[in-house]
């Protein structure tokens, strides 16, 4: 491309409006002409990446067919210069006066899909060429792009129109590319290991598995309401119980919460259940998986996150909930009152000990947890659904996964003594009552499949969105959902 290229366009200045009229007159201009603008198929014989690789020089002349959007275009007076953009990546285009067509170019704008056929150059300053010897409108496009030296740096304009910050900053194509190869590795690591991938209801009479408001709707034909799950658990357990060894689900969730950097009301979930695994066996899986998704995406496993680097290679570090809140809170989570926790919390014990351990871990604890850390052995009221420690029965045999300050993954060795399940889901069904939004009722038909008998289980649940945000370095959850919720503008 020329320096002349670099050069903001003439239309630059115009309001938008004024451009979009413009191109409508070009649109009927080309209608007029007998051109179809808006023509169903094209057939191409090369990506942008494919037809750079089958470039060997200028005597072979190689021909190439191509389409994509016209992201540059400069006329220097008998020789048009332009830049296609498809899937694959960039490349140059080439017109010249002599040539069919050359004088139709000016019903073109950059934003334009285009199919353009000729043979492939190389310029003096070694940039590999399309020479276009016929080419074709495939969709004209009727709003100008975002300026291109600035890309589109507005965050919420990015994300309400994603499509135009797909269009205008490769580095986010980028981040979604990687959040494909991270899942894609995700299932293979879990499928050679042989874990199966099921599919359970997002829509479901009672909601449970997490701590957590649900969204409700209405079934008209049964005429009941339901809820979008807030977790796959339960359901997945079901399947344990049903005779299913190693089962897992990528699945989205739905939780009626607010809205910030680490949180997002629709986010995506990855959980696993194993028979016959405890906690420890499930802590070297998890382990082995995120080193595995890390080296995926950086061989090294070391990946820049804000003002760290996260080294994924090393050992994880353990550390107890009492070693933690011992270390960094300077209070005893076993030991310690209700009042004394409620000091330390800063919050009236109205609101139950696990809300006070809860906020502690929160303001305290996690933020300390930089490098990849498992957090073990945490206290029963924040684990309804994990197996109490036989030689403790205040603990319960549980770790989350922390990164950066970041819960990463929950894992238990599961509850399977329906008797203790429901002392423990009655328990939240009275905190429910007294107004507690997030605490889950007591789901009977769950509590039956159990006393029909579950074996011993490893659980483990990973956010798939803050581990995409982790290898990617993005602090933002927004900057890894291509369509994040956003509040209504004003």
């Amino acid at each position: 491309m020329t320096k002349r290229q670099d050069q903001p366009p003439a239309e630059a200045p115009a309001s938008e409006h004024h451009l979009r009229e413009q191109r409508l007159q070009k649109l009927d201009r080309i209608g007029r002409s007998g051109a179809n603008p808006w023509p169903t198929r094209y057939e191409r014989t090369h990506t942008t990446a494919q037809a750079r690789a089958a470039y060997t020089s200028d005597e072979d002349r190689t021909p190439a067919r191509l389409a994509g959007r016209l992201v540059a275009f400069r006329d220097l007076g008998g020789l048009t210069f332009g830049q296609i953009k498809d899937g694959a990546g960039k490349l140059q285009i080439s017109f010249h006066r002599e040539d069919p067509g050359y004088e139709e170019l000016r019903d073109l704008d950059m934003g334009d899909f285009v199919g353009v056929s000729g043979w492939l150059w190389r310029t003096k300053r070694g940039e590999i060429t399309l020479r276009v010897q016929d080419w074709q409108l495939l969709a004209k496009s009727l709003r100008p792009l975002p300026e291109k030296w600035h890309g589109l740096q507005d965050p919420e304009k990015r994300y309400r129109q994603r499509y135009l910050d797909l269009i205008a900053n490769d580095e986010v194509r980028e981040v979604f590319a990687k959040r494909t190869r991270i899942v894609r590795a995700m299932r293979r690591f879990l499928d050679e290991r042989g874990f199966v991938e099921v599919e359970t209801p997002a829509l479901q009479p009672l909601y449970g598995g997490a701590a957590a408001k649900p969204f409700v709707t209405h079934h008209n034909a049964l005429d009941r309401d339901l809820f979008l799950r807030i977790s796959d658990e339960l359901y997945l357990k079901r399947l344990i119980i049903g005779g299913f060894d190693k089962v897992y689900e990528i699945a989205k969730d739905f939780r009626n919460e607010g809205i910030d950097a680490r949180h997002n009301p629709e986010f995506t979930m990855m959980e696993l259940y194993q028979a016959y695994a405890d906690l420890g066996d499930v802590m070297a899986l998890t382990e082995e998986m995120v080193r595995a998704l890390a080296a995926e995406i950086a061989p090294d496993c070391r990946v820049r996150y804000g003002e760290h680097t996260l080294d994924y290679g090393p050992p994880f570090q353990r550390l107890t909930v009492q070693e933690a809140m011992r270390r960094w809170a300077q209070i005893d989570v076993l030991e310690a009152s209700d009042e004394q926790l409620s000091a330390a919390a800063r919050l009236p014990t109205t609101v139950g000990r696990a809300k006070l351990i809860d906020e502690i871990l929160s303001e305290a604890v996690e933020p300390q947890l930089v490098q990849p850390t498992f957090l073990t052995d945490w206290p029963v009221e924040l684990s309804p659904l994990a197996k109490r420690r036989f030689d403790e029965p205040r603990l319960v045999e549980r770790f989350e996964l922390f990164v950066a300050g970041m819960e990463l993954a929950n894992a238990f060795s599961e509850l399977n003594d329906p008797l203790d399940q429901r002392e423990r889901l009655t328990q939240l069904a009275k905190r429910r009552a007294e107004g507690d939004e997030e605490a889950a009722p007591v789901d009977e038909d769950f509590i039956e499949a159990m006393e029909y008998g579950m074996p011993p289980t490893g659980g483990l649940g990973v956010g798939v969105d803050r581990l995409t945000m982790l290898l990617t370095g993005q602090t933002s959850i927004r900057e890894v959902i291509l369509f994040p919720q956003l509040r209504t503008l004003t």
